[in-house]
C-alpha cells in the first residue's frame, strides 16, 4: 500500500464522549431523551445529519434558523471541551504507526465527517505527519458515501487500490468499501465482520505487512 488515510474521532484520538455530552446537551433542550444507545447512531455521520436524526427520535420539527442555532450551540460547546486536548490523548499505537508510516515512504491522510478536524490535529501536534485532510468543509456528501476518501486518494494522487482506510464506524467501513479501498476497521467490535481487517487498536498494527 502507497498510503494510509485514516478516520479522526476514534481512530486516532477519543473524543466521543465530548460529542455524545454535547449531543445530549443539545437533544434534553429540545426535550427529547438522549443515552448512549441514541448516540450509536450518530457515529461517523455528519453534524447537519446528526441533528436530523436526533429530531426524528423526538418525532420533532423546528425552524431553520433553529436548527442552525442548535448546531452552532452543539459545536461551541464541544469545542470548549476539547481545549485541553493534547497529545496525550492519542489513542494507543497511533504515534508509532504514523512515525513508522513516514519511515516506510507511506503517505498520510485524514479523512473525517468532522468540520474541527485540523483544529484537533494542531491540538494533538500531529499535524505534520500528514500529506492531506479532508474533513466535513470539503465533500457535499458525507459517509457512508466514499467521497470523503476518495477526494483523499486523488488529493495524493493515488488510486483507492492502492490506499488503506481506517475506520471505527459502520458509515465510514461503508464509504471505504464503497470506493473500492481496503478497509480497516479499529476499536469497535460491532463492526468486525463489516471489515476487511480488524484490530482492536493501532498497536495490533503490523506496517511491514502493508508496506
Amino acid at each position: 500500500m502507497k498510503a494510509f488515510i485514516f478516520d479522526l474521532d476514534g481512530v486516532l484520538v477519543s473524543t466521543e464522549n465530548n460529542h455524545f455530552l454535547a449531543w445530549q446537551r443539545c437533544a434534553h433542550s429540545l426535550g427529547i431523551e438522549f443515552s448512549e444507545k441514541e448516540n450509536e447512531l450518530l457515529k461517523g455521520v455528519s453534524r447537519i445529519d446528526s441533528l436530523k436524526k436526533i429530531l426524528e427520535l423526538g418525532k420533532k420539527t423546528i425552524a431553520n434558523d433553529e436548527f442552525d442555532r442548535l448546531l452552532k450551540s452543539k459545536n461551541d460547546f464541544y469545542l470548549e471541551s476539547i481545549q485541553d486536548l493534547n497529545q496525550d490523548n492519542l489513542l494507543p499505537g497511533v504515534l508509532a504507526v504514523l512515525q513508522s508510516a513516514k519511515a516506510h515512504g507511506i503517505l498520510l491522510g485524514v479523512g473525517s465527517s468532522s468540520k474541527n478536524a485540523n483544529f484537533i490535529l494542531d491540538k494533538l501536534k500531529i499535524q505534520t505527519y500528514f500529506d492531506v485532510v479532508i474533513d466535513g468543509n470539503g465533500v457535499r456528501n458525507p459517509k457512508p458515501d466514499p467521497e470523503v476518501f476518495i477526494n483523499g486518494a486523488k488529493a495524493l494522487d493515488l488510486s483507492p487500490a492502492e490506499c488503506l482506510v481506517f475506520e471505527d464506524a459502520a458509515s465510514g467501513i461503508a464509504a471505504a468499501k464503497a470506493g473500492g479501498f481496503t478497509a480497516v476497521g479499529v476499536g469497535n467490535p460491532h463492526i468486525a465482520a463489516l471489515a476487511d481487517i480488524y484490530l482492536n487498536d493501532l498497536t495490533e498494527f503490523r506496517i511491514e505487512e502493508h508496506a
